[in-house]
């Protein structure tokens, strides 16, 4: 395993849902033992870190971010034995694995939030956020618009309104207990101590709450979140601290602090907008919003991705944006969710593989770590008639055996239908039929994984955009020490051409990385190129032999 305490910084993400992945018992659902049969999967495809979903005991009302006990693991997804058994053998090829820690919120059916309702008196009744009226902190936004008319709910029991910035069944924590605060170190403690590598932390904008605020980025959030860091750094080198804040990039850049709060942050504005760029087929959408991002502290990293587990969010965009987007992503209603869409990467590029490639090319060369979603590198569908978002999270496809070789449980009894429709069923879109065809999906994602593997400049160099004429053309250099890349890509359907600037290049000669194609030097006038319809191109830029 990578000894480098910077390895996020170079390494290749993979987001999976245990009880999505495998199912080893014949039960439906995936489970530990069945993820640790798919190991050498993941190895081969070039994964450095597994980011769990929760796996925590749960009544799953919200597929596990609302958890009923932060100590346990839910008997679906096998035993405790189970999860050490599973992260052994993940550590033993070389992989990394974080989890999601859920700290603004509980589930309802929590032992604490049980206690607090039950009796005003009870020590955990401070444990949550109480009020006798739903007036108080009216500036906050409602988040899940679709579902939740406020951010109280009247509990009939407690006979008080209690708190939530989710959904009605996950109560907020009190940040302001000086115990909520303890037990939340414990918590991450606890699974770190088990040899877990760290965490992406679930909704940290929200922790605490102020009168007369938003309630959100609040200066007692980034005291508490320097906390955990501080924990980490004392005990725990080399592990690090993920933060999912879906904000701007100027409000962003306060979760790294110093370089004393989060490692990483989900680069949310960027996401969108390179949807955007290839749907307008003009390149400014990504270089305004790039060129706006902050610099980061030296020993922090951006998670750039194009789909997760969630809906894809336009929080972090302009209404006209939004509304362009929904016409152009979005044409069935039933596609939409809250400030979103709920679709997969391959449905929301209408499964053109060209375009596949190119965002991928752009996620794994634009400045950050990527994430790849289960699925997204064999191009899997979605089953857009699932509730909530359910329908990004159906069975990885394996083979085109029963059930997609995901379980041998008769096919009621899954957890969730596998997809069968004609284009991305799992008889046509599968592992096993694409590890047999070398020009597939899955193995041109292990190449470009490969590649990008092999230069520390994707993960830690500087970026600088080029402006040809031509604003369909998106093209940049990246920098690192002796490395130096440059990237073009064609975000047009039609074949384009493009004068590029690289004077500061003279005499150095690009070499196409997938071919190790030599093209010609670089001279006075402008490197001409002809990009063919969704093309991309990777250059080495090697210097002339006297340099």
């Amino acid at each position: 395993m990578n000894s480098d305490e910077l390895w996020y910084k170079d390494a290749i993400f993979y987001e999976l849902h245990v009880k999505a992945f495998q199912d080893s018992n014949g039960d439906g659902i995936g489970d530990f033992r069945g993820l640790i049969e798919r190991l050498d999967y993941l190895q081969d495809l070039g994964v450095d870190c597994i980011w769990l979903l929760p796996f925590y005991p749960s009544p799953l009302k919200d597929d596990g971010y609302d958890i009923a006990d932060y100590y346990g693991i839910h008997p679906d997804y096998g035993t405790l034995k189970d999860f050490k058994q599973f992260l052994r053998a993940a550590h033993h090829r070389g992989m990394r694995v974080i989890a999601d820690l859920v700290i603004n919120h509980t589930s309802d059916q929590h032992p604490w939030f049980q206690a607090a309702r039950a009796d005003r008196n009870s020590p955990y009744r401070n444990w949550y956020v109480w009020s006798d009226t739903p007036d108080k902190y009216k500036e906050a936004r409602i988040i899940f618009i679709d579902t939740e008319k406020s951010n109280w709910t009247w509990d009939p029991v407690a006979g008080q309104y209690y708190w939530h910035r989710f959904f009605s069944h996950q109560p907020d924590l009190n940040y302001d207990n000086p115990k909520v605060r303890r037990e939340m170190l414990r918590v991450m403690n606890y699974w770190l101590d088990m040899g877990l590598d760290g965490f992406r932390v679930d909704a940290v904008p929200y922790l605490f709450e102020r009168e007369g605020t938003n309630c959100e980025n609040l200066p007692e959030t980034h005291a508490y979140l320097k906390e955990l860091r501080r924990a980490i750094d004392r005990r725990y080198r080399g592990r690090i601290l993920l933060a999912e804040a879906n904000q701007w990039p100027e409000d962003l850049l306060p979760y790294f602090g110093n370089g004393d709060e989060f490692h990483m942050a989900f680069n949310f504005p960027v996401m969108p907008r390179m949807f955007m760029a290839l749907r307008r087929e003009e390149r400014r959408p990504i270089i305004d919003i790039i060129q706006r991002t902050p610099d980061i502290p030296e020993n922090c990293q951006w998670c750039l991705f194009l789909r997760n587990h969630d809906e894809l969010t336009l929080e972090m965009v302009t209404d006209e944006e939004r509304d362009y987007m929904w016409a152009e992503y979005a044409r069935d209603p039933r596609m939409k969710l809250n400030l979103g869409i709920r679709r997969r990467l391959a449905p929301l590029l209408d499964n053109g593989r060209r375009r596949i490639e190119l965002l991928n090319a752009m996620l794994f060369s634009l400045p950050g770590s990527p994430i790849i979603y289960y699925g997204d590198e064999i191009g899997m569908g979605d089953n857009i008639f699932l509730g909530d978002r359910n329908g990004v999270r159906t069975p990885m496809q394996w083979s085109g055996d029963r059930n997609a070789g995901f379980s041998k449980a008769d096919s009621e009894r899954l957890y969730a239908p596998v997809i069968a429709d004609p284009v991305y069923g799992y008889q046509a879109v599968n592992v096993e039929a694409q590890l047999r065809t070398p020009s597939s999906l899955l193995n041109w994602m292990k190449r470009l994984i490969r590649i990008r593997k092999r230069y520390q400049v994707f993960g830690r160099g500087s970026i600088t955009f080029l402006h040809p004429e031509n604003q369909k053309v998106l093209a940049y250099t990246r920098a690192y020490q002796q490395e130096h890349v440059l990237i073009v890509n064609n975000l047009s359907r039609f074949s384009q051409p493009a004068e590029l600037d690289l004077s500061h290049y003279r005499g150095w000669t690009p070499v196409e990385m997938f071919g190790e194609t030599r093209f010609p030097p670089i001279g006075e006038l402008p490197y001409f190129i002809t990009l063919g319809p969704h093309a991309f191109y990777w250059f080495r830029l090697e210097p002339p032999a006297s340099a």
